[in-house]
């Protein structure tokens, strides 16, 4: 069997399985954790927790997934991302029944340490895994599995939500999730590729000892990709963060209304990553970032500047729209540098836009409090800007000449 058993007809049954099998990777990333989130209200609860120390329980999560998140490079090159990706999630899958039963702040925020372990090695590796997936089909398909991911996020949240409101018992809920998810995983277990991590790849040369290895070309992209991912990551949480905040604090608009930057932002993301892999196959990744990036900081900054609820609503939404392709594009082009592993380059740049998931947040709460919300919120079109700037790092690499 070559490395490309394909014909103008299209993939192979084989890919077309192992596609199936990373779409349920990215579900089960998407639907874990999602489903504690409406719950938390009810642990603080029951564990009489104050604030900060609800905050510095769910901080574990993050904190798990940047101390361990560069493990997931040799994870993978010693198991092979579909392995990698798998346990991992199981791992983040079988806390749920934890957190539920969780006794005290120690147990809960050990959980929540865990999880973000195993959130950012299944992160990595069903990333990687899906690069595989998406040469063997010789177009780009890596938007879709990341649209898959907002869907299956929301719908946890949703599913988290209705069980809250239904008081059915948080351990129920919980346990009942991880044991369909794990099933879930059975099934895909069996379609992942097998073989190397780089047999789909042109530049074969892909080394599989243990060790990190960056020829000194790659630094510059790698780095480049990395602040690019952070600025995505800082525009992505906007809506999530200060949308509600900003919408009821500095516009005046009802409870209802306040919800809907977040939700725009989701759902035209998610509608972003839906055709998002057609428009990179048309125009190329450097164009759809660009323009994206363009649009997410016209649309957000004018609403910044008009502030009105419904203008407000459109900017965050068309914000989401803009900002869709660009982790799927950006973590595409890191797993593809010549001379780097695939799990290498992924896994470097997600780790390092973790730092800025983390970082932003915080920053734009400190600007806000010395002046306003607007204007702190007001780096967010400026991320956009210079985000627009690093596109060219999203530009496919020639392979150098080996002997």
């Amino acid at each position: 069997m070559s490395d490309h058993p394909q014909t103008s007809a299209g993939p192979d049954t084989e890919a077309r399985r192992a596609r199936f099998a990373v779409v349920a990777l990215f579900v089960i990333n998407g639907f874990t954790y999602t489903n504690v989130v409406p719950w938390l209200p009810a642990i603080k609860d029951r564990l009489e927790l104050s604030n900060a120390a609800l905050g510095m329980a769910i901080a574990a999560m993050p904190l798990g997934a940047l101390l361990t998140g560069m493990l997931a490079g040799p994870l993978i090159a010693r198991f092979g991302s579909g392995r990698v990706s798998v346990a991992a999630g199981l791992l983040a899958v079988w806390t749920l029944p934890l957190v539920a039963v969780a006794p005290n702040w120690w147990v809960l925020a050990g959980a929540l340490f865990v999880t973000g372990c195993g959130d950012a090695w299944c992160d990595s590796a069903m990333n990687a895994h899906g690069l595989r997936v998406q040469r063997r089909y010789r177009r780009t398909i890596i938007n879709t599995f990341h649209a898959v991911w907002s869907i299956a996020a929301v719908a946890g949240g949703l599913l988290g939500a209705g069980m809250a409101g239904l008081h059915v018992p948080i351990l129920w809920h919980l346990t009942g999730v991880a044991v369909v998810l794990t099933a879930l995983s059975a099934v895909a277990s069996r379609f992942l590729l097998g073989g190397p991590e780089h047999a789909e790849r042109a530049d074969g040369h892909d080394s599989s000892g243990a060790r990190l290895r960056l020829p000194s070309g790659a630094l510059g992209i790698l780095a480049a990709l990395s602040v690019l991912l952070m600025l995505a990551g800082a525009i992505e949480d906007a809506a999530a963060s200060w949308g509600a905040v900003y919408m009821r604090d500095e516009v005046g608009a009802t409870l209802f209304l306040a919800g809907l930057p977040f939700v725009a932002c989701q759902g035209m993301m998610t509608l972003g990553r839906l055709v998002g892999d057609r428009l990179t196959d048309a125009f190329g990744a450097v164009a759809v970032a660009r323009t994206g990036m363009l649009l997410s900081a016209v649309g957000l900054g004018t609403a910044l500047l008009l502030g009105g609820p419904v203008v407000t609503i459109v900017g965050f939404g068309l914000c989401g729209l803009g900002v869709s392709t660009l982790f799927p594009l950006a973590l595409s082009a890191a797993g593809e540098i010549p001379g780097v592993r695939s799990g290498d380059g992924v896994t470097i740049v997600a780790w390092l836009a973790r730092a800025g998931f983390l970082c932003f947040p915080p920053l734009i709460g400190l600007a806000a409090d010395a002046t306003s919300l607007r204007v702190g919120l007001a780096a967010i079109p400026v991320a956009g800007l210079v985000a627009a700037c690093l596109a060219w790092s999203l530009r496919p690499q020639k392979a150098a000449h080996h002997h």
